[in-house]
């Protein structure tokens, strides 16, 4: 896991609550407390992703390409994510070992039924309802 999620999460809860506003890269960031750079790469990976629209220009900036409301905790997760959601082994376990000719399946079964249960908890709440936690 990388911080993308927890970045990505802090922008669309700070365009949710700028309600049609459009706001600039450098307040993000501020916010966040990074570098402008970052946040623009973010956005350009949101907006891809058709979560935000953006604009340049002296009056430009970003805002939410729908509403937060039709915006799921879940959409997020899925458009940060990069690989698997607990990792996969780097090593080559002994065949010849009962546990290390199975292990790797069996491992594969239990994160995908871990990431599974996170998407569903994830998409019970939408970016409205995780914004509404900062009123």
């Amino acid at each position: 896991m990388t911080g993308r999620f927890a970045i990505s999460m802090h922008i669309l809860t700070l365009l949710a609550k700028a309600n049609g506003e459009w706001l600039p890269s450098d307040l993000l960031a501020g916010s966040i407390n990074i570098n402008p750079v970052l946040v623009r790469k973010e956005l350009i990976n949101l907006r891809n992703k058709g979560l935000v629209v953006s604009r340049e220009g002296k009056y430009g900036g970003s805002m939410l390409a729908k509403s937060a409301a039709q915006i799921r905790v879940s959409d997020v997760f899925l458009a940060t994510r990069q690989g698997a959601f607990l990792g996969t082994s780097r090593n080559d376990p002994n065949p010849n070992c009962p546990v290390g000719k199975q292990i790797n399946q069996h491992l594969d079964g239990l994160y995908q039924e871990a990431e599974e249960a996170l998407l569903h908890k994830l998409g019970d709440t939408t970016l409205a309802d995780f914004s509404r936690r900062f009123d």
